[in-house]
C-alpha cells in the first residue's frame, strides 16, 4: 500500500507543478481613464496631444482637440506626421471609434496612449469645458 500512496503523492507533486500559472503576457496597450483622470492629464501635460476621432468635433469638443476623424481616414494620414514618444489623449463621443482609434496609435508604435472612458458625453457630464 505505501508504494501506492508515494506514487499518488509523487503524481499529485509532479501535476501540481504542471499547473502552475505564470501571469499572461503583456503588450503594450493604450489605458482608458475617466474624466477626472483625463482632466488631470490636461493640466499636468501641457504637451499632452488630444485627440477627437468623431465626425462630430465642429458640434463641441474637449478644449485644444484635434480632430482626425477614424471614419474617413483621417487618423491614418496623420499617424505618421505624429511624435510617437508624446503622450495622447484619445476621445470620440462612441467606444466603437475611440477604442480603435487608441488602439491604432498603440498598434504603430506609440508609447503613451489614453482612452477616456465614457467619451465626450462624460468629459460634458463631469462639468469641464467644452469648445464649439
Amino acid at each position: 500500500m505505501k508504494p501506492i500512496l508515494a506514487a499518488l503523492v509523487i503524481g499529485i507533486v509532479l501535476l501540481t507543478g504542471c499547473m502552475t500559472t505564470y501571469p499572461p503576457a503583456t503588450t503594450p496597450g493604450y489605458r482608458d481613464v475617466t474624466p477626472a483622470e483625463a482632466k488631470a492629464l490636461i493640466d499636468q501635460n501641457p504637451d499632452l496631444i488630444i485627440i477627437d476621432v468623431s465626425p462630430v468635433y465642429a458640434q463641441g469638443h474637449i478644449p485644444g482637440a484635434v480632430n482626425y476623424y477614424i471614419g474617413d481616414g483621417s487618423l491614418d494620414r496623420a499617424i505618421p506626421s505624429l511624435d510617437p514618444e508624446a503622450k495622447y489623449l484619445v476621445y470620440c463621443h462612441t467606444d466603437a471609434a475611440s477604442i480603435p482609434g487608441a488602439q491604432k496609435l498603440v498598434d504603430a508604435g506609440f508609447k503613451d496612449v489614453s482612452r477616456l472612458q465614457g467619451n465626450f458625453k462624460a468629459w460634458v457630464d463631469a462639468g469641464y469645458p467644452v469648445e464649439i
